[in-house]
């Protein structure tokens, strides 16, 4: 009777245990889609194609990505949004993913409520670049010019409630001072103008503003992450340089699955991606790019959200910035 009990007891601990093992076991079933709300070609697309290319092989299926570019990443988000929380539909996020529906007039999700965390793949500052012939040397003396001449001063963005915009704003607010905004269809035509002088200054993406700085094509004042930047370590961040301890305005990329996909599945996606995230070749690609890893887990990424969202909503309604 003793071992009759204790086969019993065992039996129904492996029946408890069994579901548990079997879901993760049989996570994922099928090819996943992983929807990119950017265009082929760039950094965001480069990054999670790779990080999918190699998901792949670590979790036995493949990737299939889609590119849903359009309404600053909004499209593919809302396509994300609405698909069978089954984690086999996943979103390359952004900031924008924050962002966008706090600026847009007519906000399809909101980032938190609408999605389940997965991990934030990548990291990446602003920089601060004037023309080389602006008199400007220094971020420093960028701010005192814009304080003796406010209004005066412009400066470009990649558009309308981009990151670099609002980076824009940030300094403003707390610098005291007033850069005048000329938005972009983008990052490129604004350098090309700024380098050809007809705006003195931008607040450009890393992958965009490297090869102007290393080609001596525009200068580098300062970055906006709160530590200095590995690809260009003798720029001062903004903080430092102004003595602005909290000024912060960066670009990142991540994974999410849509709202109520099970917890285990975000899980096992991202302790797989930081696995990835921690390879030489993969911190040597992301460096020729302008970014650093992450690899965190869905509970710090949450985090990350939640404090991004609230900050950049009071900038945003406190700037008045708008879009359709």
């Amino acid at each position: 009777m003793r071992r009759l009990a204790s086969f019993a007891a065992t039996a129904l601990t492996i029946a408890f245990a069994g579901p548990a093992f079997a879901g993760e076991a049989a996570y994922p079933q099928r090819p996943i889609r992983l929807i990119i709300p950017q265009a082929t070609g760039g950094g965001s697309d480069t990054i999670g194609r790779y990080v999918a290319m190699r998901l792949s092989e670590a979790l036995g299926q493949p990737f299939v990505v889609d590119n849903r570019p359009g309404a600053a990443g909004m499209l593919g988000a809302e396509l994300v949004k609405q698909s069978t929380p089954d984690g086999h539909t996943l979103l390359l996020c952004a900031i924008d993913t924050i962002t966008a529906p706090i600026v847009s007039r007519r906000a399809p999700f909101d980032a938190i409520r609408d999605f389940s965390p997965v991990t934030q793949l990548t990291v990446s500052p602003n920089i601060w670049l004037v023309n080389n012939s602006f008199p400007a040397k220094t971020m420093k003396e960028l701010v005192e010019m814009a304080r003796a001449k406010p209004r005066q001063i412009d400066y470009a963005s990649s558009g309308v409630g981009s990151m670099q915009h609002l980076g824009g704003e940030l300094l403003n607010r707390m610098a005291k001072v007033e850069l005048a905004h000329v938005p972009y269809k983008g990052g490129p035509p604004g350098l090309v103008d700024v380098m050809g002088g007809r705006v003195p200054a931008i607040l450009s993406g890393t992958q965009g503003a490297l090869p102007y700085i290393k080609a001596g094509k525009l200068r580098a004042l300062a970055v906006t992450t709160t530590k200095r930047f590995a690809a260009v370590p003798d720029l001062p961040t903004v903080a430092e340089a102004l003595n602005l301890p909290g000024y912060e305005a960066t670009n990142w990329q991540g994974f999410l699955f849509p709202a109520k996909t099970p917890r285990a599945f975000a899980e096992r996606v991202s302790a797989e991606a930081a696995k990835i995230l921690k390879e030489p070749e993969t911190r040597s690609r992301l460096a020729t790019l302008g970014y650093d890893p992450v690899g965190n887990t869905p509970s710090q990424m949450a985090g990350v959200m939640l404090a991004e969202q609230k900050r950049w909503t009071e900038i945003i309604k406190a700037a008045g910035i708008t879009a359709d």
